[in-house]
């Protein structure tokens, strides 16, 4: 779900993962993206890629992190 919105909607997708300093930096990315997209006439919309690809990362990283988590609980025996 996630993947899907970081396509969509980058900067959201990050968001959810709660990371608020990669938010805001992808805020920024997809916004320079979208505007040079929209005055260039497209030329330039290629940086909205890279907030897309930054996303994806993030989203990546996140689900990484909580995979993690659950080995570590599993391996203590913790219940939760």
């Amino acid at each position: 779900m996630l993947y899907i919105l970081a396509i969509l909607l980058p900067p959201l997708a990050v968001l959810f993962t709660g990371k608020i300093f990669q938010f805001i930096f992808n805020l920024i990315l997809a916004a320079v993206g979208v505007i040079l997209a929209v005055v260039t006439l497209g030329a330039f919309g290629l940086i909205y890629i890279l907030a897309i690809i930054h996303a994806i990362i993030i989203v990546h990283g996140h689900r990484q992190e909580k995979r993690d988590e659950r080995l570590v609980r599993a391996v203590r025996g913790d219940k939760k």
